[in-house]
């Protein structure tokens, strides 16, 4: 059955208008006010008058934890939690266990998603030093790419950023676009075993980023933007925490001829070395949360095109793995189902528009990937939307918490503005508070050029 949304007031491509949406077959068919439907026997009609539809959003980096992990989240889970906040396609992290070391392991998680995910996917193959041969034989097309993220967790020899000479091979070798984590191990020992001597074991959690301090990121971001440039890659930095690193990057060049991208989280956008009094390890992340100043500049940079994408690095652990003294809470939160609600919540408070947030969240994620028909509302196009309500307050709770972890950074927290329906391929899959998860979401396609 043929779907119209009418008089949507539609953020797409830099413009707000207010027009009627016709979705057929998965995908977006028409767009313009007034669609004559009178041909037809029947369809869905959805009258979104005063209402916003946004491109679902695309989050280049979460970890959903399955296989291994699924005591702390599992591909339906997330997804659905994801869903019910606007996000209609991810792309996952390595660090499930086994490792995603090999095409056939990564092939098994693909294989799950289409089972059990409510939104689109994509997962990326994972890389240390052990596995370059197999790394290397990651298909473009059906991969977004290939990382070391989070793999440093099962591994003594840390992140890849510390490796010039394997930066070097790995970078000379492909075409694929590679997405590294950028902290440097040796200062981050220096500093750990500095503050282990004036506190023990019991450092307090606003040491944090004093420990994965900006010295670290910045070393190691500009040790690995030196190699790359080098070599002219496509080059993704994840999380970028600090003000000194956003200002490495240049905002002048169109997205779809940037060769080297970065991107800002949410946490490190909403958060600052303030909260670590209240919130402790709830928000002990790595990169750490840093300070108000770098929290300021990381939306300055986003504004100024420094830094491309928002992402979520969403990385749900059981409250028992986030307590206990410094040392023992582990690093990461949830993140996917509050989102886009956040940043929603910086547009009310005049730091953002919504063109910049769909910008940001959807269209140029999908530009940086080359993610085929997705991250626009564009006739032709997938039909991955979500439609907002910025006039709906609420307070994030643990019984609206929809993570398997079930605990958030966020509760508490009023939001001005709800999700009301999210569209995945076409599909009503989230509608107020309801699921329909008879259809699955779809793996994610990309082109090898632009």
């Amino acid at each position: 059955m043929k779907t119209i949304i009418r008089k949507a007031t539609v953020v797409n491509e830099g413009e707000i208008i207010v027009t009627d949406i016709l979705l057929s077959n998965e995908r977006i068919e028409k767009i313009g006010l007034g669609i004559d439907l009178s041909n037809l026997s029947s369809y869905r009609e959805i009258n979104a008058e005063g209402l916003y539809l946004l491109p679902g959003i695309i989050d280049d980096q979460v970890h959903f934890r399955e296989p291994g992990l699924t005591h702390k989240g599992t591909i339906y889970s997330e997804s659905k939690a994801a869903v019910a906040g606007g996000i209609t396609s991810f792309m996952e992290m390595p660090n499930t266990i086994p490792n995603t070391l090999t095409l056939e392991l990564l092939e098994e998680k693909y294989a799950a998603a289409s089972k059990t995910s409510l939104a689109n996917y994509s997962f990326f193959m994972g890389i240390n030093q052990n596995n370059l041969e197999e790394a290397l034989k990651t298909d473009n097309e059906n991969v977004c790419g290939i990382t070391d993220d989070g793999l440093y967790f099962n591994n003594d020899d840390g992140i890849l950023a510390n490796y010039p000479e394997f930066l070097e091979k790995l970078f000379s070798r492909t075409n694929a676009l590679v997405a590294l984590h950028s902290e440097d191990d040796a200062i981050i020992k220096e500093n750990t075993n500095t503050y282990r001597q004036l506190y023990g074991e019991n450092i307090p959690f606003e040491i944090h980023p004093k420990i994965r301090s900006e010295e670290a990121c910045l070393v190691a971001t500009k040790r690995v933007l030196e190699i790359a440039k080098k070599h002219n890659n496509r080059l993704h930095f994840f999380h970028i925490s600090t003000a000194s690193e956003a200002n490495l990057f240049e905002g002048n060049s169109p997205i779809w001829e940037k060769r080297i991208t970065a991107e800002a989280c949410i946490h490190h956008l909403w958060f600052s070395d303030k909260d670590y009094v209240e919130l402790g390890s709830k928000i002990k992340w790595n990169p750490a949360i840093k300070t108000e100043k770098d929290k300021n500049s990381l939306l300055a940079a986003l504004l100024e095109n420094k830094l491309d994408i928002i992402a979520t690095d969403h990385a749900p652990h059981s409250l028992q793995e986030k307590g206990g003294n410094y040392f023992s809470a582990l690093s990461g939160g949830p993140l996917v189902q509050h989102a886009l609600p956040a940043m929603l919540e910086l547009f009310h408070e005049g730091k953002i528009s919504l063109e910049k947030i769909v910008e940001k969240m959807c269209h140029n994620v999908a530009a940086i990937y080359r993610i085929k028909e997705r991250g626009y509302i564009r006739e032709g196009y997938y039909a991955d939307l979500v439609l907002v309500d910025l006039k709906n307050e609420w307070k994030v709770t643990t019984e609206n918490t929809l993570y398997k972890c079930q605990w958030s950074p966020f509760e508490e927290q009023l939001f001005k503005s709800k999700i009301v329906k999210t569209f995945v391929n076409g599909n009503l899959t989230y509608d107020n508070g309801e699921f329909n998860e008879r259809n699955k979401g779809m793996r994610l396609k990309f082109s090898k050029t632009r």
